[in-house]
């Protein structure tokens, strides 16, 4: 995601602040749209950012609300913005109240498909349990919502499934779980006590009391524990009046009792106390995993990942690791270290490492014991002024995460394209999945995120999957071309991306046959790698939000969004489905039992969803997957007083459509 364009004059790197801030959207501490832009930017650089943008956008009433906003994000660098997570990004830019969405007023009777409490949809099992908290119509998702999966079954007993999320239901982001005892036919919902953790880490106080959380991830021991990894925060100023914009990643364990209850106090994984007026450093987008295999070295080891946004511009990748069962855990060991595969440090000090702007990192193992972390990175040069790529890297540690080898090029990719210049989407700064013609509902934030697994039939074979908006389906001579960066933030331009047959984005995979020492042979062009998503209706259709699981026997599932089916990719309607390998490539099926309208939670002015989520979960079996994602197919209701009397009213929003609810919801595949 690096671009010489993208390397401002005076050395402050725009196009990266946008771009890494992801999982804050919609439950963390600072204003959401502050917290995207998890980079540093100094003062001045900020006003001249301000100002640049202005003069970029016009001065159209959305622009300036996004541009004007003062919490801690606007304080970032731009390549910090850029890739702040969501759910940070979301949650640190709060003030929502100029984004309502209008009631009819009508009276709503629940009725069995439409409570919010049926168990499925179709095939489709429903798996967070709680019937809504009513929000009031300009609050809206902040009541409802669930949103950023990760799901992962029991080793010892298939029965048992721990599903994670972000959780609104009490009016903020929180780590929300779910869990089932009898293969995912019926889930029951816990609680995770992350409201406040022993405070000595945030300037001697006995307690911290958390504000909002989110990033969830969830993993096994080979004993038959659970943990849960969730990310907590700190709104700061000016979202609160409290100048507090401390971050911290906690450990939860469910003993034996297959995610029903939890230890109370999270044990930290890291934590970091601020009180300038950045917000930095802020601690953003974990995820774990567990080495639950039993002839390994480091058995049971956990680790978890993490990006630390500095007030010196940067975004690296941290991981660090619990040998007893995660009561505690090892200070940060660095993970994107320095390399010659990044040359360009966007005027960030590089004393730490060259590979200073990264974002989204997936750590899993392999049964030997070897750990593997892949990641977006930034810093790669480019060839061209409209070269917009980027390059997913990968770290090895075969010492049970105490070291970590220099990072090796697992594929160059490029993200998604700028939303404000295609779809006139008010969460300036980020990129999204543009429908095809007219439409421009499809306004939700979104980026290429990798997803690695080794095969446990072969330690030798990694697998990374990641999604490109060029590939060997993306058509140049239609008009798909890559144009550069967006001057400000520095997110991707492409000619043909509202052109029916023009641009796409697919899923790709890039493979390791020599324990990760390299992928592919040569890996610099995506257009030469595998597409996953490879049914005839996705040649020129768009997929997005991967992930990818081993079955025990070897064969690889990846379930994602899509857009292949009905009118999807012309109205912004989308589906899941999940993709297993077979000896001729990849079979395809769809998963979800009807297409999902395009999400209303969490609306810009126009009704249209600003956040959507960051991810989506899988975890697989012997012969069969589980995928786990945010669904919008049922009814959004809402508290109202048609005629002075309370009531429950249906939402619709000012573009005159059915204003949705946010669920998740799961389904037992048998892998093609």
């Amino acid at each position: 995601m690096t671009n010489p364009q993208r390397e401002e004059k005076p050395g402050i790197p725009v196009p990266f602040k946008r771009r890494f801030l992801y999982s804050f959207n919609v439950g963390k501490k600072v204003s959401m749209k502050n917290r995207k832009l998890r980079i540093v930017i100094p003062v001045v650089t900020i006003a001249i950012l301000l100002v640049g943008v202005l003069a970029y956008y016009g001065s159209t009433a959305g622009a300036v609300r996004v541009r004007a906003n003062t919490s801690a994000t606007t304080s970032m660098t731009a390549i910090q913005k850029r890739l702040l997570d969501g759910l940070v990004s979301s949650e640190l830019n709060v003030p929502r109240n100029a984004a309502t969405t209008k009631s009819s007023g009508l009276s709503y009777f629940p009725d069995k498909a439409d409570d919010q409490c049926a168990l499925s949809l179709g095939s489709n099992t429903k798996v967070n349990q709680n019937c809504l908290n009513l929000s009031d119509p300009d609050l809206q998702g902040r009541a409802q919502a669930q949103n950023e999966t990760s799901i992962a079954q029991d080793p010892l007993n298939s029965n048992n499934i721990v599903a994670t999320y972000n959780d609104y239901r009490r009016g903020d982001g929180t780590c929300g779980i779910s869990y089932t005892l009898d293969g995912g036919k019926h889930w029951n919902d816990a609680t995770t006590p992350n409201g406040f953790v022993r405070g000595g880490a945030f300037g001697g106080v006995a307690r911290e009391y958390f504000q909002a959380g989110g990033d969830p991830s969830v993993a096994w021991d080979s004993r038959g524990n659970a943990y849960y990894n969730c990310m907590v925060f700190m709104r700061g100023q000016p979202t609160t009046n409290n100048p507090d914009g401390s971050s911290g990643i906690y450990m939860f364990r469910s003993t034996q009792n297959n995610g029903a209850s939890w230890n109370f106090t999270g044990r930290p994984v890291a934590q970091q106390f601020t009180e300038d007026p950045s917000g930095l450093p802020l601690l953003d987008k974990p995820y774990m995993t567990i080495d639950n295999n039993v002839r390994s070295p480091f058995r049971d080891r956990i680790y978890t990942t993490y990006t630390l946004f500095g007030l010196d511009g940067s975004a690296i990748i941290y991981e660090a690791f619990s040998s007893d069962f995660g009561e505690h855990f090892s200070a940060p060991v660095l993970v994107s270290a320095s390399s010659p595969l990044c040359p360009n440090s966007f005027g960030v000090p590089t004393t730490t490492t060259t590979c200073n702007e990264n974002q989204f990192s997936d750590p899993f193992t392999g049964r030997d014991g070897n750990l593997y972390v892949v990641y977006q990175n930034f810093n790669n040069s480019l060839s061209s002024t409209t070269d917009n790529h980027n390059q997913i890297l990968l770290s090895k540690s075969t010492d049970g995460g105490a070291s970590f080898s220099p990072p090796v090029l697992v594929a160059n990719w490029n993200d998604l394209p700028d939303c404000f210049t295609y779809q006139g989407g008010q969460d300036a700064g980020r990129a999204c999945v543009p429908e095809k013609g007219t439409a421009q509902r499809s306004v939700f934030r979104a980026t290429n995120y990798p997803s690695g697994a080794v095969n446990p039939t072969n330690a030798s074979q990694v697998v990374v999957t990641f999604g490109s908006y060029i590939n060997a389906n993306s058509n140049p001579s239609n008009g798909c071309v890559p144009a550069g960066i967006q001057p400000v933030f520095g997110t991707n331009l492409y000619t043909g991306v509202k052109t029916p047959g023009a641009c796409n984005n697919k899923i790709l995979e890039s493979v390791s046959t020599n324990a990760g020492a390299s992928f592919n042979g040569t890996v610099t062009d995506p257009t030469t790698l595998p597409i996953v998503s490879s049914a005839p209706g996705q040649t020129f259709t768009d997929q997005w939000w991967q992930w990818a699981a081993f079955t025990t026997r070897g064969q690889l599932a990846v379930s994602y969004y899509d857009r292949q089916y009905g009118n999807s990719e012309f109205n912004g309607f989308m589906d899941i489905s999940l993709s297993g390998s077979t000896k001729k490539g990849f079979a395809v099926v769809r998963v979800t039992s009807a297409s999902m309208p395009p999400p209303t939670q969490f609306p810009d002015s126009l009704g249209n969803s600003l956040f959507f989520g960051d991810y989506s979960g899988l975890t697989a079996g012997s012969t069969t997957a589980f995928p786990l994602w945010m669904d919008t197919r049922s009814k959004d209701l809402f508290y109202c007083t048609p005629n002075g009397v309370p009531a429950v009213c249906t939402g619709v929003t000012a573009s005159g459509l059915r204003a949705n609810d946010q669920d998740i919801f799961t389904q037992q595949v048998k892998l093609p």
